[in-house]
C-alpha cells in the first residue's frame, strides 16, 4: 500500500479518488466458500473454511472460554454442491439453530469482520492524509436467500437470518474507516432466477444497501453478470436511486462499476445502449469536473474512529420504488 501511494502520488486525489482494498477471495470480504476450481457449481451451498489446524485450535480456545470445551467445529454441513435440506446443519431444525451452532456462526463471522477491520485499519494508516476514500467489496450471495438457513451466505461468513442481520455489522465496521461499501448483483431481478435456488437478489440488495445507508456510509455497486439489455440497466438505475432522482434527502448510490469490457459490449447496438445507460446514471446531466459542486468534495483521509458496537438486530429495508424513473 505504501509503495502504491508513492508510485501513484501524482494521480491520487485527481484520477484515483477511491481505493478498494482487497479483503478476501476475488477481493471481497468473504471466505472462499465456493471455489469453482474445486468443483463448486451454482447453486451449491459451499463449505465452511475453518478446518486447518490454526482455526481448529482457535475455535477450541474460544469454546473453552465460553464454558463449552466439548463443542467442535461442524461435521454435518455438507459439501460444496449440496442443498440446505440435504444436510443436518442447514436443514429443518438444523444445527445452525442450536446453541453450539449459533456460537460457531458468531465466531466464524466475527473472525471475518475482524480480519476486514484489521486490513482496513492498515490501509487507513497507509493512505492517511491523502484525498481518497477507502472502499471494500461485499459479495452478493443471493442463492438460498429465501431458504430459512441462508446456507450460501453462512458458509461465506455472512451470518444473516430472518432474525439476525449479517450485513449491517459489516457496514458498521466500514463506518469506522469512513469506507465505501461496494455491493454486487445490482442488475439481477428475482423473476430471472431459478426458483429451485430460492434466490432473491432484489431483497438482498435492498437489505445490504439499507443497512449501509443507516450506518451513514457511501454505497457503491456493480453488476455480477455481463448484461447488455435495458432490463438490467433499468434495475441498476432503480438500485442506484431507489426513490427517484427528484426526491431530496433520500439515499443515492455513490458510484457504479460496470462489468465487463468485451467485444460484445462494443457491438453497435450494445454500445449505443450503454451510452444511454451512462447518461441516465448521471440523470441526463453534463459532466462536471468539480466534485464539490455535487456534494462529493474529496477531503484528506482522517484516522479511523475507535471500534464500535455490533448491529445485528434486523430492521425493515428502506422503501424501494417499483421501477426506476429514469428508464
Amino acid at each position: 500500500m505504501k509503495s502504491f501511494k508513492e508510485t501513484m502520488a501524482d494521480l491520487i486525489g485527481e484520477v484515483i479518488i477511491d481505493i478498494e482494498v482487497g479483503l478476501g477471495a476475488a477481493g471481497e470480504l468473504r471466505y472462499p466458500s465456493y471455489p469453482q476450481s474445486l468443483g463448486w457449481g451454482f447453486p451449491g451451498i459451499g463449505e465452511f473454511q475453518c478446518y486447518d489446524k490454526y482455526l481448529k485450535a482457535a475455535f477450541k480456545e474460544a469454546a473453552t472460554k465460553a464454558g463449552h470445551p466439548e463443542w467442535e467445529l461442524p461435521d454435518n454441513a455438507g459439501t460444496y454442491n449440496d442443498t440446505p435440506d440435504s444436510t443436518e446443519f442447514f436443514g429443518s431444525n438444523g444445527t445452525y439453530l442450536t446453541d453450539n451452532g449459533k456460537f460457531f456462526l458468531t465466531w466464524y463471522s466475527n473472525n471475518l469482520i475482524t480480519h476486514g477491520d484489521d486490513i482496513l485499519d492498515e490501509a487507513n494508516k497507509a493512505f492517511l492524509g491523502c484525498k481518497v476514500k477507502l472502499a471494500a467489496k461485499v459479495s452478493g450471495m443471493h442463492w438460498w436467500y429465501n431458504s430459512p438457513s441462508h446456507a450460501a451466505e453462512l458458509t461465506a461468513g455472512y451470518y444473516n437470518l430472518y432474525d439476525r442481520d449479517g450485513y449491517r455489522p459489516i457496514a458498521r465496521m466500514l463506518s469506522r474507516h469512513d469506507a465505501i461499501l461496494n455491493f454486487t448483483c445490482l442488475e439481477m431481478r428475482d423473476s430471472e432466477q431459478d426458483a429451485a435456488a430460492k434466490s432473491a437478489p432484489q431483497e438482498l440488495v435492498q437489505q445490504v444497501l439499507s443497512g449501509a445507508w443507516r450506518e451513514h456510509i457511501e454505497v457503491a455497486g456493480e453488476n455480477a453478470l455481463s448484461r447488455y439489455d435495458s432490463y438490467a440497466y433499468n434495475q441498476i438505475l432503480l438500485n442506484a436511486r431507489p426513490n427517484g432522482i427528484t426526491n431530496k434527502g433520500v439515499p443515492k448510490m455513490h458510484g457504479f462499476t460496470y462489468l465487463r469490457s468485451s467485444d460484445d459490449l462494443f457491438e453497435d447496438t450494445n454500445f449505443e445502449l450503454l451510452k444511454i445507460f451512462v447518461k441516465k446514471m448521471h440523470a441526463d446531466q453534463e459532466y462536471c469536473s468539480d466534485p464539490a459542486k455535487y456534494g462529493k468534495e474529496l477531503k484528506p483521509l482522517k484516522r479511523s474512529k475507535p471500534k464500535i458496537l455490533d448491529a445485528t438486530t434486523p430492521m425493515r429495508p428502506l422503501p424501494w420504488d417499483e421501477e426506476t424513473d429514469m428508464k
